[in-house]
């Protein structure tokens, strides 16, 4: 007699994945010879809150009300302390009782947005490479992907250049605008790529949107971190900022990766509905870490910290970066965020390297990430992960690597990185 369980078939979204690259690299780095693996990989922090925020989060502990249900839209004083943050920014006082909605992560704030708008057969334009949540977030409610890439400097393989240097073809964006077309998402500061998208860029997606009447989701969520002018695209028209949901990140914004805490801007007209799926979806984010949140927003200007933020973060690039110029291999300087890129095609992987299955028939920046985490104990993120088959080739040479780590940390790793001297050739 058969086994009945055989019988159950999963969904074709989950059943037909290829080992997703946080398995390979998590599991490779825990089997890896070179222990303690350095960890650049996961952008997770890797360090505390600042004393304030964690202070608060301890609080919220001792408080009836922050260990019950929240409002399903978020906490009054987390929507408060948001739309008192951000409305300098957006220039107007944003409301924030249909104006700001909390929700468990920025991750589940877009899937909200996806949700309350995305039906079978509309069309989202998303920029290669992605955030590779987004893509199975849009085809749960039955979207249909339309990618337009970010092309690379010219020059990326040969000398250091600027994240703003991958650059938009417009007259392929505008291709990628059709009558289904429902949604664009925008990711600024860029993840991998570090990239803040100027203001002509983002006045040109924005008038697209407005021709079209397309939805911008716009991913914010290192809006704290730049090292460039950075503009919101909600606040460059009110025909643009009628379009656009922006998504912000607590985790991001006060190093705390595990509270699950972010939220969404945008108008009524938009929100309502954003919020109704939010409320079948999870129905109401942790409240402690929400009253913790709002009283980060509450106390960050008093305590200097979104300006010393941005000026520990800068610092941890610069720190790590010197080791390129040491081995001779170009990066891309990000602008924003605290991810750098790394063309390693000057690095000549063995011919003979036992690979495993699951890494050798991947493009080659997983065997070169492999290669890393096995013979440098450096562990670094492959892009192609974010890429989509066809334009894979665009980001094989690169390595993503997260600088968020204490300063020792970044010592130890340009210190392993070194042994990769012998492998490095000039091509």
């Amino acid at each position: 007699m058969s086994d009945p369980r055989a019988l159950l078939k999963p969904a074709a979204r989950v059943s037909g994945q290829k080992m997703d690259v946080w398995t390979i690299i998590n599991e490779g780095a825990a089997a890896s010879p070179k222990q303690p693996i350095v960890n650049m990989g996961q952008g997770f922090f890797g360090y505390n809150p600042p004393q304030f925020i964690l202070n608060a989060a301890k609080a919220a502990l001792d408080k009836v009300d922050c260990n019950q249900y929240s409002p399903t839209k978020g906490r009054p004083r987390l929507r408060e302390a948001i739309a008192d943050s951000y409305s300098p920014l957006w220039g107007r006082k944003l409301n924030p009782e249909t104006e700001v909605t909390i929700t468990t992560g920025a991750n589940e704030g877009m899937l909200s947005a996806f949700m309350a708008f995305i039906e079978e057969g509309d069309e989202v334009i998303v920029f290669e490479p992605f955030f590779d949540q987004y893509i199975s977030n849009i085809q749960m409610p039955g979207g249909k992907i339309v990618y337009v890439p970010l092309h690379p400097p010219k020059n990326g393989a040969t000398e250091n250049t600027s994240s703003s240097e991958w650059a938009i073809d417009f007259n392929e964006l505008s291709r990628a605008f059709t009558s289904k077309t429902k949604m664009i998402v925008l990711n600024t500061p860029h993840n991998p790529i570090g990239k803040v998208f100027s203001k002509d860029e983002l006045l040109k997606i924005g008038e697209l949107c407005v021709k079209n009447n397309v939805i911008i989701l716009s991913d914010e969520v290192y809006d704290r971190l730049f090292y460039v002018p950075f503009t919101r695209i909600a606040t460059l028209s009110q025909e643009i900022e009628r379009l656009t949901i922006t998504v912000g990140s607590a985790g991001k914004n006060f190093y705390a990766t595990g509270w699950r805490v972010g939220w969404l801007i945008g108008p009524p007209h938009l929100l309502t509905y954003v919020s109704a799926a939010h409320t079948r979806i999870c129905y109401s984010s942790v409240s402690p870490l929400q009253e913790a949140a709002a009283i980060g927003f509450e106390e960050a200007d008093t305590n200097g910290f979104w300006e010393a933020a941005v000026k520990e973060m800068k610092e941890k690039l610069n720190r790590f970066n010197e080791i390129w110029a040491e081995l001779d291999l170009p990066f891309s300087d990000p602008e924003g965020g605290y991810f750098v890129l790394v063309n390693m095609s000057k690095v000549h992987l063995p011919c003979d390297y036992p690979f495993p299955d699951h890494v050798k028939n991947r493009p080659r920046d997983f065997k070169l990430s492999w290669f890393l985490i096995q013979e440098v104990g450096v562990a670094a993120i492959p892009p192609t992960e974010f890429y989509t088959d066809e334009n894979a080739h665009i980001g094989e040479d690169w390595l993503r690597f997260a600088v968020c780590k204490e300063d020792e940390v970044l010592d130890r790793a340009k210190e392993r990185l070194r042994d990769l001297k012998r492998y490095i050739k000039d091509s």
